[in-house]
């Protein structure tokens, strides 16, 4: 008998009505974005999946009644949905993705990759001690921004400064679009902390360098102690990696939590509009520069120069927009040069193997 699948097109995804029960596809967090995508008769043929974990040789996806380790498709990354092929899992479709984070790989090597896809909301975690680093944060949120996700700030750590207040100012002036929640990562606090983004249905990730608690967050979250912590050292507030792969996890309430490696080197590319989104100040007072291609340097007429005069705006600042704004150029164009050579040497792949297959 062939399956009904029309209810997964019509249903309210989970974001959209967090109080009814939940399909098994809207509890791994199937939305009307995904439905839309495909239509009843793919459906009954090919299911879809979410991959909620990926190894070096496979991928894990869970689905109704589904729960299969497939072979990896290229560019498939943790959150990604799949219409699942049985018969060849590695030639599963991709639906597009509603949010993908994405950074240039370590290394020398001009590669990019891929974090996590459609991604609902994302905690930006740092720790009100050494951790925590304006630039590093702007660098994040612009990276949340970039993906079209909600950000928000999460200071970890509450009680072990007696002026958390600082850090919660400090981090109040990257944007007035973020919100900023300070909290102990132990105990009911994130629960409650977080309560307005982890709604049945929606996926939230917690981004961050180690030892800020992203993990501790994702147990007080799962209400287990599934993931396991490491304290911090003492000399320089570093923290130690316990994580070491990205995996989907489904909190009691509903909610799917990707908990992620901490990163030590986050380099932006083709992030410009997250950038400017981040700098709207600076952005908004370009504008209004007498030169269109005003570099904010030493040109007569600029406006953010005389913001800068006024007060209005920290030098500092600007400082950290240049230096985003030309990492994320010079990686753009490294990355687009990549993808031209290997568009290049696979053409030249298929051409000789063309020619071989002729002389046969």
């Amino acid at each position: 008998m062939t399956r009904d699948y029309s209810h997964f097109l019509s249903q309210p995804s989970g974001l959209d009505a967090p109080k009814q029960r939940l399909s098994p596809l809207n509890a791994l967090g199937w939305q009307s974005f995904f439905a839309q995508q495909t239509d009843v008769d793919e459906l009954a043929q090919r299911p879809p999946v979410r991959v909620v974990e990926v190894h070096r040789n496979a991928l894990h996806v869970l689905g109704d009644g589904i729960d299969e380790m497939i072979p990896p498709p290229e560019d498939i990354t943790v959150g990604d949905w799949l219409m699942f092929d049985r018969e060849h899992p590695k030639c599963s479709r991709m639906l597009q993705r509603k949010s993908l984070i994405k950074r240039r790989a370590p290394g020398t090597d001009r590669r990019e990759q891929l974090i996590a896809a459609n991604v609902d909301t994302v905690f930006v975690v740092t720790s009100c001690n050494q951790d925590f680093n304006i630039a590093r944060l702007e660098r994040y949120i612009a990276l949340a921004f970039e993906a079209q996700i909600t950000p928000v700030i999460v200071l970890t750590k509450t009680d072990l400064t007696s002026d958390h207040q600082h850090y919660i100012d400090t981090a109040g002036t990257i944007s007035t679009d973020v919100t900023v929640v300070a909290l102990d990562a132990r105990g009911e606090a994130p629960r409650s902390g977080l309560a307005p983004w982890c709604k049945p249905g929606a996926t939230i990730a917690f981004l961050g360098s180690s030892g800020v608690g992203k993990s501790t967050l994702t147990n007080a979250l799962l209400q287990t102690g599934l993931i396991r912590t490491q304290s911090i050292r003492e000399d320089d507030a570093k923290g130690r990696h316990t994580t070491t792969q990205r995996q989907l996890f489904a909190t009691p309430d509903g909610c799917l939590v990707l908990d992620t490696p901490g990163m030590r080197e986050l380099q932006l590319t083709d992030a410009a509009s997250g950038i400017q989104d981040v700098f709207s100040d600076i952005s908004d007072l370009s504008a209004q520069c007498r030169f269109n291609d005003c570099k904010h340097e030493t040109e007569p007429g600029c406006a953010v120069l005389q913001a800068i005069e006024n007060n209005e705006i920290d030098v500092a600042r600007l400082g950290r927009w240049r230096k985003l704004m030309a990492e994320d150029a010079f990686n753009s164009a490294s990355l687009s040069e990549r993808r031209a050579k290997d568009k290049a040497f696979g053409k030249m792949v298929r051409e000789i193997t063309k020619q071989k297959s002729k002389r046969r």
